[in-house]
């Protein structure tokens, strides 16, 4: 599956004739207007969309995203001095500059040049640059921001790169991931619904081990459970069935059958941000996260063996998976239900949310020859009927291929 595989060597560097010229052209012409020179690389990072498998990295479990055409890329030329110029070629997004020396990424204000200090930052202090080259970049983006589509790790791992070239460090693609995806924390990405989200699931996975026999305080993952037990997804399922049971577990409950005081519960296993939380639906999110990780081995499978109803196999655990995510996990809204419902209606194959859900976006499987009429129709019945969905139309609903990874463009 394009995108979602990643090789050990170091990103792509590729001739500036061989990719699209219009827009680096143009790019070149407002950086020159914008800085008095010309760049002398380009990097691009695109955006991500999750085929299937939701809520369950965290947990040990494999996901399949692919990486879309719309993207991040910035035109950089390495400075003698030490300061970083940051510009956007979309004017919501004001100029910054700051000394490499002195990063400081505010979290309470996430502005999109933050997003760069990242990885920036996360490359400086892998490498322990004493003296990091100072950049002028200029940014252009075409991933709709705030959609579930990665816009914001697409940035950090774009800023990783610029600043891997402008310092001559080489790093393989893997390694630049690991990287970047730390780097992401500096500006809080791990808190908020997300931190609440993998609560639940650490949770769930401490109350199965107890109950399986298991060391539970070192059961960090539902991943771990699967394979301490060594059972395979589907007994896993059954053994939800026979030892949770669907209504909400109460602390009280929950620390009767860990054999613990509500103390310890509170300060050795829930985070900060569920101290207060009084019910854990352990059994439906456990049941989403085995019944998720093997659906994303069916659809491997499936796309590996190619059988002749291949394309309506996958649209159906497409389906499976948003159901999945809508009554057990519970990270669906009204909003995404609706546009699933429209998408299946006018043509999808298969549909679902993606990103981490509770608004964002979804994807959709479509037949090329239905393209069209497809999104013509999705577009009346689900933007037209609401002034604000229609403004954001233009930049919301778009139709992508597999893209290509992280890559370097240089003049040749």
């Amino acid at each position: 599956m394009a995108g979602a595989a990643m090789t050990a060597e170091a990103p792509d560097t590729v001739p500036v004739q061989l990719v699209e010229q219009p827009r680096l052209q143009k790019l070149k012409e407002i950086f020159m207007s914008k800085f008095g020179s010309a760049p002398k690389f380009y990097v691009r990072a695109p955006g991500r969309v999750n085929l299937i498998g939701e809520h369950i990295d965290y947990c040990g479990y494999s996901v399949l995203p692919m990486a879309i055409e719309q993207d991040i890329l910035i035109a950089v030329e390495p400075a003698k001095s030490q300061v970083v110029q940051l510009a956007n070629t979309n004017s919501s997004y004001l100029d910054f500059s700051t000394s490499v020396n002195n990063i400081e990424i505010n979290k309470t204000k996430p502005q999109w040049h933050n997003y760069f200090l990242c990885g920036l930052k996360g490359i400086q202090e892998h490498f322990g640059l004493n003296n990091p080259t100072g950049m002028n970049c200029l940014l252009d983006g075409t991933i709709p921001p705030s959609s579930g589509l990665s816009s914001s790790s697409a940035l950090v791992c774009c800023a990783g790169l610029v600043t891997l070239r402008a310092n001559g460090k080489n790093l393989s693609k893997v390694e630049l991931a690991e990287i970047c995806t730390k780097s992401e924390r500096y500006i809080g990405t791990e808190g908020g619904g997300m931190d609440q989200a993998i609560s639940f699931l650490a949770e769930e996975g401490t109350l199965l081990s107890k109950l399986k026999g298991l060391d539970w305080k070192n059961m960090l993952r539902l991943h771990d459970v699967q394979t301490k037990l060594g059972v395979s997804l589907e007994e896993m399922l059954t053994i939800v069935e026979e030892v949770l049971h669907p209504e909400p577990y109460s602390t009280e409950e929950i620390c009767k059958c860990l054999g613990i005081s509500l103390e310890e519960l509170r300060s050795q296993i829930l985070t900060q941000n569920t101290q207060d939380v009084s019910t854990f639906k352990l059994y439906q999110r456990a049941k989403h996260v085995y019944s998720e990780a093997a659906r994303v081995l069916e659809f491997k499978k499936i796309c590996k063996e190619a059988p002749a109803n291949a394309v309506q196999l996958l649209g159906e655990l497409m389906n499976q998976s948003h159901i999945s995510c809508r009554e057990m996990y519970e990270c669906s809204c009204p909003e995404l239900d609706r546009l699933v419902d429209i998408c299946l209606q006018f043509g999808a194959i298969g549909s679902r949310l993606t990103g981490a859900g509770w608004g964002g976006c979804t994807v959709s499987m479509v037949p090329t020859d239905k393209l069209n009429t497809f999104l013509k129709n999705v577009k009346k019945a689900y933007y037209q009927t609401n002034v604000q969905r229609l403004a954001l139309e233009n930049n919301s609903l778009f139709a992508t291929k597999p893209g290509r990874g992280a890559l370097v463009f240089i003049e040749a």
